[in-house]
């Protein structure tokens, strides 16, 4: 029977306060479109006006057996109406398509959190691909959790038997009725999806109003089925505080290309980006694709050194050299990225790192690049390495590393990782005004008669000219065999390589980059915590809490890897605990005690999953002696042990 809607009583309302931030993830099948699902809902979201970060975590396997453990994919949304750097430590909300989807997830949902389960894939052949013995639907082993169980799959092939879809056909809708019932505990407005599946179906208007179908379904379920006496109701949360502007959702993905677009264009320069397919860097040659109308060309090579000595041979010609890679990608280019140090050529590297070593986990997000970015050369080689922190902070990080490329004549390193790449966020356009341009001269004047063209000789910064081939009068050579200081011609003589090998460093060594600026707090105290890259949103948030308890504790954030900061050894003495958390076994620590002889520690996490804030609070409270009154999470091995705080 059709009944209205729950509606809260005042009562209600003040018992149950407008939730600040809610966390929802999605899991199924690879087949069960979890990613779109997650997606739209990322579009509802925004629209909403809700800040947000999202999570996708999805299987290596192209298309794993359907229903097995390891074929699993996810996408978790944490949105609310404050400020919101992290994906959420623990979901309020789990969505299970299937068995698996559940056992490999439900241990993350919070105590008391939400299960809306598809019963109708609780059959035994999926139970016992999850291997569970009996079906945990039925046998209480959820009593912990509020349980809605739903047969989604028969709901959904309900609603689109007028059109006519075959079984299978008519499944694949329903992850929109699972949707249309999101968009309803949330109070989101459906028009706009309705206008994404009409022009995603253009061609098969059928298939576009059996989902449409299926999200109307899914939404009108919620509205009549009464789940208010089950205690499930409306959830709205308000929009959060935003400067006025022009907004978008942003991946870490789009907004490097982005950011390489702007970076060309105000060093007045065509780009040149050579790629090849590898998880997860392959988004950012798919977004630069479309980009044609910005001077941009795109090429897809047939290996990694391919795409590596295209984009190095660019620059040789006069354009922004870009390639992009993971790290074992990037091993691969390693000898071209020699050959660009040597020659000393803008070249845009960017490493979207992934758990490691050799193929390593292809999905799956990690730092552990690091060592490589600083060190991985044969020879002493330094080149500039920055790290974006966000997704939205790789636009700018983007034009840094182009600034630095073009402005000092050398290879940089981008570092990002799986996380950035695919986790998205709004985004506030910026006004590209307020960004200085940093126009290539490229060099044209002939020497007076008598005199050679020195191909390597040196400006203030320890720059060498760059020269397009075939500029009249100024013929030189460069390749891979060492170059005597001034002329390039070959020259291995020791002193000549000693000095070659003084000057690239002092190059790199002198550019000039921003001191390092304190997140939260100030100079001196008693502990700091620093970081880079993604793990900057849980340290953000696990340092902001620490100190509304009154704690002594700040939060450096490190974008300049190399070379660092000129103020970072001073600020970091200051201080009379250093940690370091970090998605490798301790890589920047490593680094900084070298650097600084400082007694830094590290917290320690190569799961393939990103930190959560209640891991960095424990080890937080751990240096300070504190005992934190924090939410325990479900799964208490997700705590650092004392052995993972390490020296």
């Amino acid at each position: 029977m059709a009944t209205a809607a729950h509606t809260l009583t005042p009562q209600e309302a003040s018992a149950h306060p407008a939730p600040e931030a809610i966390v929802v993830r999605f899991a199924g099948d690879s087949g069960d479109g979890m990613q779109l699902t997650g997606g739209q809902f990322t579009l509802s979201t925004a629209l909403a006006g809700n800040d947000l970060a999202t999570f996708p975590d999805f299987p290596a396997e192209i298309r794993a057996p359907q229903g097995t453990l390891f074929g699993v994919s996810a996408f978790q949304i944490n949105f609310g109406s404050a400020q919101i750097d992290t994906a959420g430590d623990q979901p309020d909300v789990l969505v299970a398509m299937n068995p698996a989807a559940l056992k490999t997830n439900v241990d993350a949902l919070k105590p008391g959190g939400l299960i809306i389960a598809d019963e109708g894939e609780f059959g035994q052949r999926n139970l016992d691909k999850a291997k569970y013995a009996a079906n945990p639907l039925e046998d209480g082993s959820l009593a912990k959790w509020q349980l809605l169980k739903l047969n989604i799959s028969q709901l959904t092939l309900d609603a689109v038997k007028p059109f006519g879809l075959g079984n299978k056909e008519a499944l694949r809708c329903k992850n929109m009725w699972t949707l249309g019932l999101a968009l309803w505990m949330f109070d989101r407005d459906r028009q706009p999806l309705i206008d994404w599946l009409k022009a995603k179906f253009a061609k098969a208007p059928e298939l576009a109003e059996a989902n449409i179908a299926a999200l109307n379904a899914g939404h009108a379920y919620g509205e009549t089925a009464e789940l208010g006496a089950m205690g499930i109701s409306q959830r709205q949360v308000a929009a959060a505080p935003a400067e006025p502007g022009l907004y978008r959702t942003v991946t870490g993905a789009e907004s490097i290309s982005l950011g390489l677009v702007a970076g060309a264009q105000l060093a007045s320069l065509p780009m040149f980006f050579g790629g090849y397919p590898i998880t997860p860097a392959s988004a950012i040659l798919h977004t630069l694709s479309r980009y044609k109308e910005y001077d941009v060309t795109t090429f897809q090579a047939e290996d990694e050194i391919a795409a590596v000595a295209s984009a190095l041979g660019s620059a040789y010609a006069g354009s922004l050299g870009v390639t992009c890679s993971s790290g074992p990608g990037i091993a691969l280019k390693t000898e071209a990225i020699g050959l660009a140090i040597m020659t000393e050529l803008p070249l845009v590297i960017i490493n979207a790192q992934r758990g490691g070593p050799s193929t390593g986990l292809p999905t799956k997000t990690e730092q552990s690049d690091l060592y490589q970015a600083v060190y991985g050369r044969n020879g002493d080689a330094p080149v500039p390495v920055i790290a974006a922190r966000s997704a939205a902070d790789c636009f700018d990080v983007a034009i840094e590393a182009v600034r630095i490329a073009t402005q000092y004549m050398t290879p940089v390193m981008l570092l990002t990782d799986g996380y950035l790449q695919n986790a998205a966020e709004p985004w506030k356009v910026p006004d590209m005004s307020a960004y200085a341009p940093f126009p290539v001269t490229f060099h044209t004047e002939v020497p007076p008669e008598g005199e050679k063209f020195q191909p390597y000789g040196r400006d203030a910064k320890l720059k060498r000219p760059w020269v397009k081939p075939g500029t009249p009068g100024l013929l030189h050579r460069i390749g891979g065999i060492e170059k005597a200081q001034g002329s390039g011609n070959i020259d291995y003589s020791p002193a000549n390589h000693q000095a070659m090998t003084n000057t690239r460093r002092d190059k790199v060594m002198g550019i000039e980059v921003p001191d390092q600026a304190i997140e939260q707090g100030q100079a001196g105290g008693k502990l700091v915590v620093v970081g880079w890259g993604s793990t900057y949103g849980p340290i953000a948030q696990a340092v902001r809490r620490a100190r509304s308890r009154g704690h002594d504790v700040s939060h450096v954030h490190i974008r300049h890897i190399w070379p660092l900061p000129k103020n970072l050894g001073d600020l970091l003495k200051s201080y009379e605990h250093v940690l370091v958390p970090e998605m490798n076994t301790g890589q920047l620590k490593t680094l900084l005690r070298d650097q600084y002889l400082v007694d830094a520690r590290s917290l320690t996490k190569v799961s393939g999953q990103p930190f959560r804030i209640a891991e960095i609070e424990a080890a937080i409270a751990q240096h300070i002696g504190a005992d934190f009154d924090q939410e325990v999470p479900s799964d208490d091995s997700q705590l650092p042990s004392p052995e993972a705080v390490n020296p």
